[in-house]
């Protein structure tokens, strides 16, 4: 492409090197959770939420488990404002959950915001300013003594206010652009708002860390934040705050290495909602821990739901391939992989085995409410004889023989192609009905008698055809062996029974069974037939008519 030699790398690396992280294999445990739906999510809809819509989704991420939420930036406008004092004058903030407020480091803004905040049962105070070197030359035309001082006397002024105002505070500070500021220099700032905080274990501050724009590899943010980590004031009683946003679509990366770094919380929001690219989504990066066999400690066990409830509030869509949660993650349509997830399913089901390892899938669909048969094998002109033959077992109890399941297979992917459509398990089983149950295109079979003679079978078949019937007799050794007999006779072809088997389709008095018969004619070619009665014999003769007349 052209005008690559435009673009530098704005990114700093820390003067020390900051690879501890690199020896850690996974995330052991949480980190504290904070959405940011109701504010950084807000403020990049084309419509924000009204106030209704804020509290409604405020309810469900208390549902979820969030026991930090930031509800918005109250003195920037009518609405984040009414919606805070909402939530304060109705009691609708839980005991256990703490709802946190942006404000910038300004006077009057931090002023408002405290006036917003009276009362309020537990709250996060979280204060910005910009810090790296494009904000500071381009924006503010200020050096570094002058951003340290915007962040200084804001940090002063949200200590005063608090002792003076009703409520509960904790406090935050984010060097906004963090990913674009010297690592020393963003260590300078931090320290100097601790050092005026003076965090204790019993009201320990919040540094977070903000991705602000994504300018870097993850490997690199994962090293600037371990800086921080070992180099802040007053580490024990500080909690790392991470805030990746996803510029270069790395946000759940960059939670990850940073929590491996010493993050010990995460801002993000659901499904990554946020302005540009969004930030770090908090769904997958949870969901990741759960794979890993680790309790995130929310609750995304109904999907469907959560996202049904998203895209109401935001008029956004979730993506069919969004991890975890889009229509199509656990959807295989491709044969081989139908084929592996299906013998997996029954590997699973044979050895009783309590660790989740079925090929393709990372996760059991079921523990984020989704069901196997409509969402993991899905029917397309793609599909094989091992999906094809899953839907029939899982929906139907359909147990097809293994040589019916290539002949049912190569017919569904027939239908597909022709249809250029998804095949339903509904479509799926009418096709095996109307091809191997119900055809009758050449012939059918009215009435059938036996009698028997030791071993000897002889069978008076009705058999119609063109509307006519006609009685033929024949012998055989078995009662579907003198059926065939008749049949051949009457058709003035040979076919010889293959294969035959059965099994009970349902339970109780008017139990039914299905009977699968293949036949080979004289040229050697393979037909099948299958056929469904309370008698099993009435079965196994209803399979045999199908199974020849699949021959024509």
């Amino acid at each position: 492409m052209k005008n690559c030699e435009k673009y530098q790398r704005s990114y700093f690396m820390p003067p020390v090197p900051c690879f501890d992280w690199v020896t850690k294999e996974y995330i052991s445990k949480p980190p504290i959770w904070c959405s940011v739906d109701l504010r950084d999510g807000n403020q990049a809809l084309i419509e924000p939420m009204s106030l209704e819509e804020k509290l409604e989704f405020f309810t469900l991420l208390v549902k979820l488990g969030f026991k930090e939420i930031e509800v918005g930036f109250p003195a920037a406008s009518e609405t984040e404002y009414d919606f805070l004092r909402a939530l304060i004058d109705r009691n609708l903030i839980p005991e256990d959950v703490t709802v946190q407020v942006l404000t910038q480091a300004r006077e009057h803004i931090i002023k408002k915001t405290f006036e917003a905040l009276k009362g309020a049962p537990s709250a996060i105070v979280h204060l910005y300013n910009s810090t790296s070197v494009a904000q500071r030359e381009q924006v503010f035309k200020k050096d570094k003594d002058e951003i340290l001082k915007i962040a200084t006397d804001g940090a002063r002024l949200l200590d005063k206010l608090a002792k003076e105002t009703e409520g509960n505070f904790r406090f935050e500070y984010s060097p906004e652009s963090f990913t674009g500021t010297e690592p020393e220099y963003a260590l300078e700032v931090c320290n100097a708002v601790i050092d005026i905080w003076q965090p204790t274990e019993d009201r320990k501050v919040i540094i977070n860390l903000p991705a602000t724009v994504e300018t870097s590899l993850p490997h690199v943010y994962a090293c600037q934040v371990e800086y921080m980590s070992k180099n802040l004031h007053n580490r024990e009683n500080v909690i790392i705050s991470l805030h990746p946003h996803n510029d270069r679509g790395t946000g759940v990366a960059d939670a990850e290495l940073g929590i491996l770094a010493g993050g010990d919380r995460i801002e993000g929001t659901l499904f990554g909602n946020g302005e540009r690219t969004g930030n770090c989504d908090i769904i997958t990066l949870a969901m990741n821990m759960f794979s890993h066999g680790v309790d995130p400690l929310l609750d995304f066990s109904d999907m469907p739901h959560i996202c049904e409830a998203y895209e109401k509030f935001t008029n956004m869509k979730v993506s069919d391939r969004a991890p975890y949660c889009g229509n199509l993650v656990f959807a295989a349509f491709s044969g081989s992989h139908q084929d592996a997830i299906a013998k997996g399913m029954a590997w699973r089901e044979e050895k009783n085995l309590s660790v989740w390892s079925v090929p393709y899938l990372p996760i059991d669909p079921k523990d984020v409410g989704r069901t196997y048969d409509a969402d993991v094998i899905r029917i397309n002109s793609q599909s094989g004889k091992g999906g094809v033959s899953y839907i029939l077992a899982q929906n139907f109890g359909l147990k097809l023989p293994k040589k019916m399941q290539e002949d049912m297979g190569y017919t569904a992917k027939h239908v597909s192609d022709e249809a250029h459509k998804e095949l339903s398990p509904d479509w799926v089983h009418d096709i095996f009905l109307d091809k191997y149950v119900k055809n009758r295109k050449e012939f059918n079979v009215a009435e059938t008698f036996f009698t028997q003679q030791g071993n000897v079978y002889t069978a008076t078949v009705t058999i119609v055809k063109d509307n006519e019937e006609e009685i033929v007799r024949s012998r055989g050794n078995g009662g579907l062996d003198s059926v065939s007999n008749a049949l051949c006779k009457f058709l003035g072809k040979n076919f010889e029974v293959m294969e035959y088997e059965q099994h009970a389709l349902t339970e109780g008095s008017h139990a039914k069974a299905i009977s699968y018969v293949s036949v080979k004619d004289s040229n050697g070619k393979i037909f099948w037939g299958a056929g469904i009665h309370e008698d099993i014999m009435t079965s196994s003769i209803e399979a045999l008519v199908s199974a020849i007349n699949n021959s024509y």
